[in-house]
């Protein structure tokens, strides 16, 4: 019964435009909705595919998702351990104590079933390295580091004071809604790219 619902899961996330590239393209503000693109079973077959590259903790498997979205995304233990429990009892991974943690590594079934799905998965991936590709821009577009914002070159000071409110409004927005983080970034990727076409 687990295996049919991840199996129906996995097809089902990426049928019609979902796939692939998906509609939105390389400009397109779809790459960025994640809460849609990583359901349920999209999340499985990324866990294993990370899984299947070498053995890791459920840690691990946050980072590595948080780093190929450039700091965008980052799921919580919540989503992820359960997730990890339904692989194992699918027999997908086993899972070996080392010290107070788990490390997770994939089974011969594992492989066989990521084989079947690798072209689900490599779509996950593909979308996520999309979506840190394009934050990386942004982030960049609005003068932040990794650590958030950062002063490089002098900008003019009418351009310095935009950039300053654009910053202020996102904050507070953000402050007022945490949802609201993919509509603004949608919104900036636009920007960018209206700027960037002037």
């Amino acid at each position: 019964m687990a295996e049919h619902e991840f199996a129906g899961r996995g097809h089902g996330e990426f049928g019609g435009h979902r796939g692939g590239g998906g509609r939105g393209g390389r400009g397109g503000g779809d790459m960025f909705r994640i809460g849609r693109m990583l359901a349920q079973g999209d999340l499985k077959l990324l866990a294993l595919s990370l899984i299947a590259e070498q053995p890791r903790h459920g840690y691990e498997i946050i980072k590595l998702i948080e780093e190929k979205t450039a700091g965008w995304y980052s799921p919580s233990p919540g989503v992820v351990y359960p997730t990890l429990t339904f692989l194992e009892e699918a027999g997908y991974v086993t899972a070996e104590a080392d010290g107070s943690k788990k490390r997770y590594a994939i089974t011969e079934e594992g492989r066989a079933y990521l084989a079947e799905n690798r072209d689900f998965a490599d779509a996950i991936i593909g979308r996520l390295s999309e979506i840190g590709l394009k934050m990386g821009r942004v982030k960049k577009w609005m003068g932040w580091s990794e650590n958030g914002p950062s002063h490089g070159a002098e900008l003019p000071r009418l351009v310095e004071a935009a950039l300053e409110n654009l910053r202020d409004v996102s904050r507070e927005k953000l402050e007022q809604n945490r949802g609201a983080e993919t509509r603004i970034v949608e919104i900036l990727a636009r920007v960018a790219n209206d700027i960037r076409e002037a």
